[in-house]
């Protein structure tokens, strides 16, 4: 079902964000009080305007209350960012999401009503550390504190042949495996019957510490 996004700010996060709603077929407003950044989405996204956010009269101007979703992703000017925030939660948007610096940063978005608050750097940091380390793990999201998902690359020739109702590893690991991407690259629903092949991946789901176990015995 297709959506409609404004995104405030094109800095590297914001026009990443951008590229990759339109690439997911979204209708996108792309904002940036820069010339620059702006022009440079001008054939990118399916909207894109020269507009300060902090100009209230700017934002009801844009409709910006009729999006689904509104994503502040506004860089290094922490003021900047919360007024916005706080303007468009005020002019009724549902869903808005907001880029934080830092943890104050995060805990004053939360305080005045952002719907979701991201820590891209921090974020894409536990990633990579996740990745350096790990033998199987291919990519590793934590989800919350506790909560993580990540994609297992199955090395141990025990568990090949076998369904995922024999391996039972919701029982084992306290996981859920949501899909399998197999060696030609194609990515099925799991369900109990589904066999495990040589150069599959599982894509798992639940607390951070049984994935990570899984890690170490896949």
């Amino acid at each position: 079902m297709k959506k409609s996004f404004a995104v405030i700010g094109l800095g590297r996060f914001g026009g990443s964000v951008v590229k990759n709603l339109i690439d997911s077929g979204q209708e996108v407003l792309a904002m940036d009080s820069d010339e620059e950044r702006v022009h440079e989405f001008m054939n990118i996204a399916t909207h894109s305007v020269v507009a300060n956010a902090q100009d209230e009269n700017t934002l009801r101007s844009l409709g910006i209350r009729n999006f689904d979703t509104v994503v502040v992703a506004i860089g290094e000017d922490i003021q900047a960012s919360i007024l916005t925030t706080l303007m468009v939660k005020e002019m009724g948007v549902e869903n808005v999401w907001v880029k934080a610096q830092n943890d104050y940063h995060a805990r004053v978005l939360e305080k005045i009503g952002a719907d979701r608050v991201v820590h891209p750097e921090r974020d894409m940091g536990a990633r990579i550390a996740h990745r350096l380390v790990a033998r199987n793990l291919l990519d590793f999201l934590e989800i919350s504190d506790k909560f993580s998902m990540a994609e297992v690359r199955v090395t141990n020739t025990k568990l090949f042949g076998k369904s995922l109702e024999e391996l039972n590893l919701t029982g084992r690991y306290g996981v859920n495996i949501a899909a399998i991407r197999r060696s030609d690259g194609t990515v099925e629903l799991a369900f109990s019957g589904t066999v495990i092949s040589e150069n599959d991946n599982l894509l798992v789901l639940g607390d951070t510490k049984a994935v990570e176990l899984m890690d170490e015995t896949f």
